[in-house]
């Protein structure tokens, strides 16, 4: 190969480098641009059929009983979602969590209504890449400032999806139930 062509070919390369290494930048960028600028909300309702891990509870359920539903929202669209329901025990199912959580809500009437010590997450779903993450670092962080709540602690299904999220982002195992497993974001 003479010298002219190999010159040409490494200018070729190093342009085509340049212009992919730009590209990579620019969509690292954007993503961080969302994060950064994102904002933790409360919300009335949402989408139950977009919800990947508890389909079947609906709005009532996710909204009664001192219940919550949060977004990450970002330019007026939520692109994450984690419901909660605020117990002073541990559930182990769904109809438990239902029952600790009325149980909790029954008893804040009592408390100035701060209802139960434990936020119990038990379906979170996200719309963008790192919304899962994000959205679980800022309700952690509200968490942290409230004066009753002192766990954040999960209701989740017994899937190799939901393990590896739960341990990505630092959370530890602290049961295996019949058809959950729970998991703890210690403080």
């Amino acid at each position: 190969m003479n010298k002219s062509k190999a010159v040409d070919i490494k200018f070729k390369i190093k342009n085509s480098f340049e212009k992919n290494k730009k590209i990579i930048n620019q969509r690292f960028n954007n993503f961080f641009d969302w994060v950064k600028g994102a904002d933790l909300v409360s919300l009335k309702e949402c989408n139950i059929d977009e919800d990947p891990v508890r389909p079947e509870l609906d709005n009532d359920f996710r909204t009664s009983f001192g219940r919550k539903i949060y977004g990450v929202k970002y330019k007026n669209e939520i692109h994450a979602i984690m419901c909660f329901a605020f117990t002073n025990e541990i559930p182990k199912s769904v109809k438990e969590l239902d029952d600790l959580s009325k149980d909790a809500f029954l008893q804040s009437a009592l408390r100035d209504q701060k209802v139960g010590k434990i936020a119990v997450a038990y379906t979170v779903w996200s719309k963008k890449k790192g919304g899962g993450k994000l959205i679980v670092k800022e309700v952690f962080k509200m968490i942290k400032k409230s004066n009753h709540l002192n766990r954040l602690v999960t209701l989740s299904p017994i899937t190799e999806m939901a393990t590896k999220f739960h341990l990505r982002n630092k959370a530890k195992l602290i049961q295996v139930n019949e058809t959950t497993q729970n998991f703890e974001y210690i403080k």
